[in-house]
């Protein structure tokens, strides 16, 4: 291995672990999620780790593409830019939509006092009809199942920027292997990042409870997501 691939290679590693933690949309979704459906660790870490390989997969096959067929690299980073875009606007919209969702279900669920006489005395009840009612609101479920999925969505549009320009194409004038090394640095250290952040921060959270808040988690899930997305929009993050 010469000197220049050992410098790729760290380069890799230290691009890979920046680029994820300066990115919230690249756990933040996740914890929110997780905390808003109260998935177990185990099911976080599989939903992080298939967006994860997800998010570099689509960066990984177009450089590829790129060094085999000569494509200038100016045409790469225009594609790659698209993708981001795409990928921004995307998350601003589902947030919103799932933001509105999870309003709607918290109105649903709002919880109210009922009076009645027992006995000669008068009794007053707090509750919500979300429980009598659930099998009215299949279609809530559902549409709460669509998250994950609409994250996955959204992660494999997302480029990872710095992939093909820095890493790729300067590993491509070393060898294939040097290629291969490259990139598979990258994506393990971007992924391993992920895990690490979701899995600390969901484990952070699991003891704090806001029961006065929890009927409205949804729309913090959308929220988050919103905010995700206009932050690579408005700041490029």
């Amino acid at each position: 291995m010469t000197s220049d691939v050992m410098l790729l290679s760290a380069t890799a590693a230290t691009v890979a672990f920046v680029h994820t933690l300066l990115g919230p949309d690249h756990y933040l979704p996740f914890v929110a999620m997780a905390k808003a459906r109260g998935w177990t660790i185990a099911k976080t870490v599989r939903a992080t780790l298939l967006c994860g390989i997800g998010h570099i997969s689509g960066s990984i096959v177009l450089g590829f593409v790129g060094v085999y067929a000569g494509i200038q690299i100016g045409t790469l980073e225009w594609v790659e830019g698209t993708r981001g875009s795409v990928a921004a606007w995307t998350l601003i919209a589902f947030g919103l939509v799932y933001m509105v969702w999870g309003l709607r279900k918290a109105y649903k669920n709002k919880p109210h006092t009922h009076g009645h006489r027992h006995a000669g005395v008068w009794h007053a009840h707090e509750h919500n009809h979300h429980r009598r009612h659930a099998h009215v609101h299949v279609d809530q479920k559902r549409a709460g199942a669509v998250g994950p999925w609409a994250i996955f969505i959204v992660f494999v549009l997302g480029p990872c920027e710095a992939l093909i320009p820095i890493l790729m194409y300067p590993a491509a004038k070393q060898s294939m292997a040097s290629v291969f090394l490259v990139t598979s640095v990258f994506g393990i250290v971007t992924v391993l990042t992920m895990l690490m952040v979701v899995v600390f921060s969901v484990w952070s959270l699991k003891d704090i409870k806001l029961p006065k808040l929890e009927r409205f988690s949804h729309v913090f899930v959308g929220g988050t997501m919103f905010m995700c997305g206009c932050s690579i929009t408005l700041l490029g993050l």
